[in-house]
């Protein structure tokens, strides 16, 4: 069996980390300042401003047009003039122009587009692996993919720890492996955060640190909720839950592999080292000590399918029949809030576009002959997420309170047993004013 320091730490640097030389020097004194940061995954540089382009997506451009036979000479320069400035900036005794003639050739002969959007993330990890003296590892090695294009994650662990035993540091770019013929293939979601993931758990990491741009995972929307405040510890569980509804640092893919093996995870802000960021684990008896709920996240743009039935509940695999129609329209639902004659279905109202609206209430008809079936768009759904929740009195009668307080009318109602949540449906146009009702209640805002 492979063994690596139990200390060793893997480190995921954003786009906005590595936009240009400057934040590169942060992530060498972030680097040097820990000598258990052992494995570094980077992103592909992201913008500079609110003006600026990723490189990812100037790759993409490029993809386009050379599919067009169109000429990339000027967008492609653009990529290279990025990567070219780090260096300089850097100070740096490395040429790669080799490397940039090479990416463009493959371009103008289809390597494909998943090759194209790679390289963002190549290029960055031959800089710092340069600039931190680590040794560069390219992740078309050991990062796998199955001939259907998912990711094959036993044989990815197996071959991360053989390769990563042979070097004590190194740097790992994010977002891509290979198909089992060589050709490349990136992640369809989560990017670098992913690499970083299975990374942290082959090595068997003490902790996967994600720095990042902000100073760790917030308790709400910062564009609904001014100076929301931090959290500081939260669940895998509470993370997951938060993350479906809306809250963004982390997607759902990115977190498997490393809470597969009960490894936390840190958010940092690069810009701010000092933060000690979010921790991500599996449990904690830390409890905040100013409110009962760890965070607050929604969405707009659901709607409900209500379906009545006198004696519904004693009608032997009527939900049953109801859901087989959502799944046989390829739709997934999303919550199933529900009473003795009616049930309801909450669905994304974009999931019923191309005529499948009136052909799903069609066929619910045939399936279970209800009553009445209508289909109401401009739902919100708000969740209010908590390990404490469950300990606490009058969770809920302060969330309904909150609302009411606000002139809100709660259109659904959905509590799992677990009490970890509490979800409410509100019209689409009351989400703002609901979710900023909710927080001032918990935190006193």
């Amino acid at each position: 069996m492979i063994r690596f320091p139990s200390d060793i730490k893997v480190v995921k640097f954003g786009g906005s980390s590595l936009a240009d030389a400057g934040h590169f020097r942060k992530v060498k004194s972030i680097i040097d300042a820990d000598p258990t940061r052992a494995y570094v995954v980077p992103s592909a540089p992201g913008r500079r401003n609110d003006g600026d382009e990723k490189v990812t997506d100037l790759l993409y451009e490029c993809f386009r047009m050379a599919e067009r036979a169109e000429d990339i000479d000027g967008v492609f320069s653009r990529i290279c003039e990025r990567y070219d400035d780090i260096i300089s900036g850097l100070g740096l005794d490395l040429d790669l122009s080799g490397e940039y003639e090479h990416i463009k050739w493959a371009m103008l002969h289809h390597a494909g587009r998943d090759y194209a959007a790679s390289r963002g993330e190549y290029l960055n990890g031959l800089i710092l692996a340069r600039y931190l003296g680590f040794d560069f590892i390219d992740p078309s090695c050991m990062v796998k993919f199955f001939d259907n294009g998912t990711f094959d994650s036993e044989l990815t662990n197996t071959l991360i720890g053989e390769v990563l035993s042979k070097h004590k540091n190194g740097v790992i770019p994010g977002f891509y492996g290979s198909m089992p013929n060589g050709t490349i293939k990136t992640f369809s979601r989560g990017g670098s955060d992913i690499t970083g993931s299975i990374v942290a758990r082959a090595v068997l990491a003490e902790i996967y640190e994600n720095w990042t741009d902000v100073d760790g995972f917030l308790s709400a929307d910062p564009r609904i909720v001014e100076n929301p405040k931090k959290i500081q510890y939260i669940t895998y569980r509470e993370l997951r839950e938060l993350s479906y509804m809306g809250a963004s640092v982390l997607h759902e893919d990115a977190i498997f592999p490393v809470r597969f093996a009960g490894i936390p995870v840190n958010i940092r802000n690069t810009n701010s080292p000092e933060e000690p960021g979010t921790m991500i684990v599996s449990q904690t008896d830390y409890t905040d000590p100013d409110t009962v709920i760890t965070g607050i996240a929604g969405h707009r743009g659901f709607s409900i399918v209500t379906i009545e039935k006198a004696m519904m509940n004693s009608e032997t695999g009527f939900g049953r029949k109801v859901l087989e129609v959502i799944e046989q329209e390829g739709i997934s639902f999303e919550h199933l809030p529900s009473g003795i004659d009616t049930m309801c279905v909450i669905l994304k109202t974009e999931a019923l576009d191309s005529g499948k609206r009136e052909r799903i209430k069609d066929r619910i008809c045939k399936a279970v002959d209800p009553d009445s079936i209508s289909i109401e768009d401009g739902l919100a759904l708000i969740a209010v997420v908590g390990r404490n929740m469950v300990k606490a009195k009058g969770t809920a009668f302060r969330v309904f309170k909150a609302v009411a307080e606000a002139e809100i009318n709660i259109k659904m109602i959905d509590q799992g047993s677990s009490e970890l949540n509490i979800i409410i449906g509100v019209e689409d146009k009351d989400f703002i004013k609901a979710t900023r009702s909710i927080y001032r209640e918990f935190y006193k805002q």
